[in-house]
């Protein structure tokens, strides 16, 4: 799995006209499901993201996670951070998870940031959605299961 983090002031997503999700300060989380993903790489992406270190204290450090400030996230599904581009000029996103496979695994990822006592809005699952954000630093962070993987085991 891969997640983009968006530190937010507001974010919402948009489906038909309607807001299907929408919060104030706190993360957008892009979340990609790749191809032999599964609870436990939802799970540990969640907890990293949970209590990660990515917010101002209050002498402007960078030193607080979204539960120390109270902040929400926004679940946000994107297949295509699996797009693979070496080769021509059309991505191929074969790389990327199935649906019936990606769409429970965001959902768990969203029940596990909850679990951290993390409040979460989701978009909605392969819908054409339009994300509206407001981006604070920007402060973007790109953070992939497989790395965290990698670190553990070294």
């Amino acid at each position: 799995m891969r997640v983009v983090l968006q530190r937010v002031s507001r974010a919402s997503v948009i489906v038909d006209d309607r807001v299907v999700g929408a919060i104030n300060d706190g993360l957008l989380i892009l979340v990609g499901v790749a191809a032999g993903d599964g609870e436990t790489q939802a799970q540990a992406l969640a907890s990293k993201v949970a209590g990660l270190r990515i917010f101002a204290d209050s002498e402007g450090r960078i030193n607080e996670s979204l539960r120390d400030i109270g902040g929400s996230a926004l679940v946000v599904s994107q297949f295509t951070l699996h797009a693979e581009v070496r080769k021509g000029r059309r991505p191929s996103f074969t790389a990327a998870g199935r649906p019936e496979v990606a769409e429970p695994l965001v959902d768990h990822f969203a029940q596990s940031l909850r679990s951290h006592g993390v409040p979460v809005e989701t978009g909605e699952f392969g819908a054409l959605m339009s994300v509206e954000l407001v981006n604070e630093g920007p402060f973007t962070i790109v953070i992939d299961s497989a790395d965290l993987e990698r670190s553990r085991r070294g």
